[in-house]
């Protein structure tokens, strides 16, 4: 059995807004910068999700949108994969085929 660590450094302003966020894990070899993070804990205790959202003051509204646009598709795939209920992650891809169309990150 193996441990690992990913390790995230987020540096922020005087108003406490992220300006850069870093994140490493020893396999990756490196640090690498990102300007957003969305991460989800499922917590068994409280049957419920704990979520950490943070993005830096750089990120852009487009980048926003396809980040949000690519985490619910990608999201679906992962769903797929641990219920293999099909029928729902094709409606929430229909859905979200569209929604990309509207906000302007898909043609």
């Amino acid at each position: 059995m193996k441990t690992t660590e990913i390790k995230f450094t987020v540096t922020v302003d005087e108003n406490h807004l992220p300006t850069q966020i870093l994140w490493e894990a020893p396999d990756s070899g490196e640090k690498s910068e990102s300007k957003s993070i969305m991460l989800a804990l499922w917590d068994a205790k409280e049957n419920n999700t704990m979520r950490i959202d943070l993005w830096t003051k750089d990120m852009s509204i487009d980048e926003m949108k396809k980040f949000y646009h690519q985490n619910i598709m990608t999201l679906t795939d992962t769903y797929v994969r641990a219920t293999s209920d099909t029928k729902t992650a094709e409606a929430v891809k229909t859905f979200f085929m569209q929604v990309g169309k509207d906000i302007g990150v898909l043609q």
